[in-house]
């Protein structure tokens, strides 16, 4: 993916994420505001912080909590571990997952807010952004999957059964297109690359065999990103199928 795709992509993220924090504050700042009527007939309910006693974390709780990590697991561990082979994100993902269950768990479950103060905490997660070049579009993806699951296992009102297929048809729908079973994932790189002879269009062929002897790579092809005949350089751009190298 080009710059500019990334760029415009970024910038979609970006909007959708400012959408999202002014409906979620308006929704918020209704819970908040209806807070803030108090009836003068209605008594005081007040909780003992110092009652020991397990209110919100009931049964319920626990099997959404283990239906979650169980998702979890398999599309960080046996899709996305699979694949790419890296383990840079992994604390990325399931702490995202797991702080994003919890809070909206407890808003959901808690008298005092609606689901409405919940998705308005969620808009200002939402802005969040990782500035950096090393997270790619489908490291992003993989977030918004893992923030996504959390999500719906800790406010979906239906069953059992209703929660399983949800994230069943979500972890199947990334095994499909992750998995080698439609297509076959490719990936890419930027190498500096100093044999210029060999970037000549009738040589595409023996630039690729080259740069696949050095890498390792399964390349199947290449761009041009740019040429520096002063340094007798090219920036040259890989495309390969599989994220392993080969052996020998």
């Amino acid at each position: 993916m080009s710059n500019k795709s990334l760029s415009n992509l970024s910038k979609s993220f970006k909007w959708l994420g400012v959408f999202a924090l002014f409906s979620g504050t308006n929704l918020l700042f209704g819970q908040m505001t209806g807070f803030m009527e108090v009836d003068p007939i209605a008594p005081a309910v007040t909780n003992d912080f110092f009652t020991f006693q397990l209110d919100r974390f009931k049964a319920d709780f626990f099997v959404r909590l283990a239906i979650n990590l169980s998702s979890m697991l398999i599309l960080v561990r046996l899709i996305y571990y699979k694949v790419y082979g890296r383990f840079d994100f992994f604390f990325t993902f399931f702490m995202f997952n797991l702080i994003i269950f919890i809070i909206t768990f407890l808003l959901n479950s808690n008298t005092g807010f609606s689901i409405g103060a919940a998705f308005g905490l969620f808009a200002i997660f939402a802005m969040l952004r990782y500035r950096t070049e090393d997270i790619s579009a489908r490291d992003m993806t993989y977030l918004f999957m893992s923030i996504t699951i959390g999500l719906i296992c800790s406010i979906n009102g239906g069953n059992v059964l209703e929660l399983f297929a949800i994230n069943a048809i979500i972890i199947l729908a990334a095994f499909l297109i992750e998995g080698n079973v439609f297509m076959k994932p490719e990936f890419s790189k930027i190498l500096e690359y100093e044999n210029i002879d060999l970037i000549k269009p009738d040589r595409e062929a023996d630039l690729i065999e080259d740069l696949r002897f050095r890498t390792g790579l399964e390349i199947h092809k290449v761009d041009i990103k740019r040429i520096d005949f002063l340094r007798d350089t090219a920036l040259i751009k890989i495309y390969y199928h599989t994220a392993k190298r080969r052996n020998g």
